[in-house]
């Protein structure tokens, strides 16, 4: 991880907090998910698999409107005239977001309908129209309709008697043209496509397929064959053929299907609120309620009339509407991932036991996995390495160790079913002392942490749900065990949630270990947490809002000393997101100093890399992959003597200044060795690694011609079996 010396090109004639030398947040969040979607499109990606990227893409760019341009649409509503840091107005902002959305899932349908859904037909995946199924199948599809769908519809006429419906968040809709069969006068109505039954209707294996192999013979029937593995049509499709059961009498013009996003991001006023489980209660029904609409998507073929209508009911401008050839909601692709054809998908992965663990019988009742911690630090990364067999066996080992008198958690995410919930249940049960802080507002986790909390205080549990003002994000575990005469404090510290399930599809980090240091600091921290603490210096950790940003400015400030001073300077991190412009900004000091930095940022990044003057020496990189890259590592090379990181925080400013975040250094040379060789097989990827470019652009790297491929994941997959 060293680095040789690099020019220095200080400019002090140049402003480095001009705007045009930070990129729009929204706009690298797009390129992010453009470059999901280049996943979905990427033919040496499994079939099955480029149809989760796409379903992934769009469930990304629902979550992106709901908070984000929800967001944008709120300041320009209250006329906020304060620039954003690329330098653009809210208005200008939204206009050219909602540009690059328009290229984007243009992008999408087109692909989905000419290149995957062929390709589903060559494979045996039979996504059908309406319009390709013959008399049996239709048959079939009548039957199912009056018996399972039928019953559960409820046309919604809009007339001077019934007023426009609301349209709920997400919901998938059918607007229909009706006139009347006597008085000819055009009609309109509202069908709701129930999200209680499935997307796409199967129909049975044993009823004839269409053979569209042929696209000037696709009426030709073929007896179905074991390669025909699915065979189905979207539900959409088949209540706008049967409309005239929802519709008796009256004549069936058109239909035409349109999506509604809504705002969903929650406000509390916490300082004002006596419980503030209740005020997140109160929050999340207004939420189901519905914020204002932010995005409507329409079928392309939808006439500029009821366009019109929409948008006037609805209350958005022309803006706000996205025009979709094709399928709508394409999120729900990733139902295709439970299809039993292993062919068409990533090879199964298990996480391994680590090696260090296999010489010990750690059992359940068992004080061996407190013994291995005792005698060195150790790393666990997720998912090349079992999480229920470190993670959640740690905390169920001291859920049933008689000599552990304590366990002090954090919980930002996490499933009603869990190991965890269990133990600690099973802890406060057995009679120890178990404080949980939950964090209610994790946005879109409220009701489910809501019943967690509730769950586990009625179990005997203390549970805390965070402080005013301020989310806790922080992923740490604290166990206090009585060991002959003495006290000893064991912790567990990691970069991701305590979530058995992302735990098997994001990239993570852990350390676990006794240091007496890091006890006392998450001592402090929890009391901080669950009292009236007001700690305002930590012996090791990095403790976002108290140190973080302070500790990071000295970091990188360490590194342009020592480059002043004539030596090397090398900063590489690793981390979901790059906001924050004050960082930003003390990063192009650090390039022009001399400092050598690589950055791998999965999503968003501000800053802009090879500038000429402001950031010659910053290379920036994006990793994307069949496992979500989640894990924040933070290396700086000090002379000779590498400080190493792990923690929750992105270089985001509320990650910084309004989370309570930990970053713990690691001081055990040989994690720290292992940690670095991670970040080196990252920025040799020549598979998943995408180059970023000044202009924001990103350039996805390819192997040279004779050259093996080095895909991170892959490798770490190799490395973890072995």
């Amino acid at each position: 991880m060293t680095s040789s010396k690099l020019p220095i090109t200080d400019r002090s004639d140049i402003d480095l907090e001009d705007p045009q030398y930070y990129l729009s947040r929204e706009l690298t969040w797009l390129e992010f998910n453009a470059r999901v979607l280049h996943e979905a499109m990427d033919e040496r990606t499994p079939l099955i698999e480029r149809l989760k990227f796409m379903g992934i893409f769009s469930s990304n760019l629902d979550e992106f409107f709901m908070v984000r341009i929800a967001a944008i649409e709120q300041q320009i509503d209250a006329k906020v005239s304060k620039l954003m840091s690329d330098g653009r107005t809210p208005t200008e902002q939204l206009a050219v977001t909602s540009d690059r959305v328009q290229q984007l899932i243009t992008k999408q349908h087109q692909h989905f309908e000419t290149v995957l859904r062929p390709a589903m037909l060559q494979q045996g995946i039979y996504l059908l129209d309406y319009f390709d199924l013959h008399q049996e199948q239709c048959s079939y599809l009548q039957s199912y309709f009056e018996e399972q769908i039928f019953p559960v519809l409820t046309p919604l006429a809009v007339d001077p008697g019934h007023p426009f419906p609301y349209i709920s968040n997400l919901s998938l809709n059918l607007a229909v043209v009706i006139k009347h069969p006597t008085t000819g006068e055009e009609l309109f109505a509202r069908v709701k496509v129930p999200q209680v039954l499935p997307r796409f209707i199967e129909l049975p294996v044993e009823i004839k397929a269409i053979d569209r192999s042929n696209p000037l013979q696709f009426v030709r029937e073929t007896a179905a064959t074991e390669s025909q593995m699915w065979t189905g049509i979207p539900i959409e499709q088949l209540i706008a053929h049967n409309l005239e059961s929802l519709f008796p009498g009256m004549n069936i013009q058109d239909c035409y299907t349109f999506r509604v996003t809504r705002n969903a991001d929650i406000s509390v006023a916490e300082d004002e609120a006596d419980d503030l489980l209740l005020a997140i209660e109160h929050s999340l029904r207004k939420r189901r309620k519905g914020g204002s609409v932010v995005r409507i998507e329409v079928d392309a073929a939808m006439p500029q009339h009821i366009r019109q209508m929409l948008q006037e009911e609805l209350e958005v401008t022309s803006q706000n509407i996205y025009e979709v050839n094709g399928m709508l909601g394409l999120g729900h692709l990733m139902s295709f991932l439970s299809l039993p054809i292993p062919e068409l998908k990533d090879p199964p992965w298990n996480a391994i036991l680590p090696a260090y663990l296999r010489r010990f019988k750690v059992t359940e009742d068992s004080g061996n996995f407190f013994k291995l911690i005792a005698e060195k630090d150790f790393l666990v990364h997720h998912p090349y390495q079992s999480f229920s067999e470190t993670v959640e066996r740690f905390i169920t080992c001291a859920a049933n160790d008689s000599k552990v008198l304590a366990i002090k958690m954090t919980l930002y995410r996490t499933t009603g079913d869990s190991h965890i919930l269990k133990a600690l249940i099973k802890a406060a049960e057995n009679g120890k002392q178990v404080s949980v802080l939950i964090e209610l507002k994790a946005r879109f986790d409220e009701q489910n942490n809501i019943n967690l909390a509730r769950k586990l205080e009625q179990a005997g549990v203390h549970v805390v749900y965070g402080l005013v003002g301020l989310k806790t994000h922080t992923k740490v575990v604290l166990v206090v065990r009585r060991e002959g005469e003495k006290i000893r404090r064991y912790v567990h510290i990691g970069t991701g949630n305590y979530n058995a399930k992302t735990s098997s599809l994001y990239t993570d980090v852990g350390l676990f270990s006794c240091r007496p240091e890091l006890g006392a600091d998450l001592t402090d921290l929890f009391n901080y947490l669950t009292g009236y603490s007001q700690q305002k210096s930590y012996r090791k950790l990095l403790v976002s809002p108290v140190n973080s940003r302070e500790l990071f400015d000295r970091l990188i400030q360490q590194e342009i000393d020592h480059c002043r001073a004539g030596k090397t300077g090398r900063i590489v991190v690793k981390m979901n997101a790059l906001v924050d412009t004050k960082i930003i900004t003390n990063l192009y000091r650090a390039s022009q100093a001399g400092v050598s930095i690589d950055l791998i940022i999965r999503g968003m990044c501000c800053l802009r890399p090879g500038v000429p003057g402001v950031s010659d020496n910053i290379r920036v990189i994006s990793i994307i992959g069949r496992f979500l890259e989640h894990s924040r590592i933070y290396y700086f090379q000090n002379g000779d003597e590498p400080r190493v990181f792990i923690g929750s925080a992105d270089w985001m400013t509320r990650n910084l200044d309004r989370r309570v975040e930990v970053i713990t250094p690691i001081e055990d040379p040989d994690i720290s060795k292992d940690l670095q060789e991670i970040l080196g097989i990252m920025l040799a990827d020549n598979r998943q690694a995408w180059d970023m470019q000044p202009d924001g652009s990103y350039q996805q790297r390819r192997p040279q011609f004779g050259t093996a491929a080095e895909s991170t994941q892959a490798i770490l997959m190799e490395m973890a079996s072995q």
